[in-house]
């Protein structure tokens, strides 16, 4: 890529991020932050995981309530798994709420409380693969990273590879490195995030030509669905029931229950003892 086609993409970029940016709880007006000032890590950390496959929107709803019941890594930490999952209903995926509590226990264990500033530490957390390190030093921490995310995948795609199917992320991963503010790291992924969402309301879906693409399974009538609602019932206040009790309150066959109370069981979600399912 030459250097004048690097800047005019900056300036589209740019332009159209000075326009529209959008307003998150976990963002804070960068005007107020001094060069090397972080945001709050901790919000930034859960936002990343809570944005894991899950909508701005459904994250926007759900993200100021959580923080509100638990405010630290400290509390996080010492809530029982059972609160965690309550305040993570609606958001779905619910590993990661399994993820966050735990990485929240290294972090005050091993870390007296404070975020990791190395990728390749923060790696080692539950929950945290690449692309979510280096999102959070990014973010919090306004490191120069590099990092790929699907809005971020959907702008490259659509400005550098029009005419091309199945481009992977190593052809993307190079363009952003070299489009990359290096004195405003953190800014500018927002920016990105920001014109790749405006792109997917347009219609357009310009990932779908990433060679990484996967095409999402139906959640309706899916073994996660019935996962999902087993853990709401649980969870309703009904602290333990049998797997007949289960199956008749979700009109299911006994048969069918079968499978996913043993994954929920293997995971670390609920416990069996005796005749009686309940949350660990």
């Amino acid at each position: 890529m030459k250097r004048i086609q690097a800047q005019i993409f900056q300036q589209k970029i740019w332009k159209y991020y000075k326009k529209h940016k959008r307003a998150m709880m976990w963002r804070t007006p960068v005007l107020k932050l001094q060069k090397n000032d972080t945001l709050d890590p901790y919000k930034i950390l859960i936002s990343e995981i809570m944005l894991q496959q899950t909508q701005v929107s459904r994250v926007s709803e759900i993200f100021p309530h959580f923080i509100k019941q638990f405010p630290s890594f400290v509390s996080l930490a010492r809530a029982s798994r059972e609160k965690v999952l309550i305040a993570w209903q609606g958001l779905g995926y619910n590993r990661r709420a399994l993820y966050v509590h735990q990485s929240a226990q290294e972090i005050v264990k091993k870390y007296k409380g404070i975020v990791p500033h190395n990728q390749s530490v923060l790696q080692t957390l539950p929950g945290i693969g690449a692309n979510t390190a280096a999102s959070i030093c990014a973010f919090a921490f306004n490191q120069p990273v590099v990092f790929i995310e699907t809005n971020i995948r959907s702008v490259f795609i659509h400005h550098f590879f029009k005419d091309v199917a199945k481009v992977s992320d190593n052809e993307i991963r190079e363009l952003v490195e070299k489009t990359l503010d290096i004195k405003n790291p953190r800014e500018w992924y927002w920016a990105l995030m920001d014109y790749g969402s405006m792109l997917k309301k347009q219609g357009k879906n310009p990932s779908k030509k990433s060679k990484h693409y996967v095409i999402q399974k139906k959640f309706k009538d899916s073994n996660r669905e019935l996962r999902g609602n087993i853990l709401k019932i649980l969870l309703r206040g009904k602290k333990k029931m049998s797997q007949v009790d289960l199956a008749q309150e979700l009109h299911k066959t006994v048969e069918e229950l079968r499978k996913p109370l043993m994954q929920l069981c293997i995971e670390g979600f609920i416990q069996h003892k005796g005749r009686y399912y309940g949350i660990r």
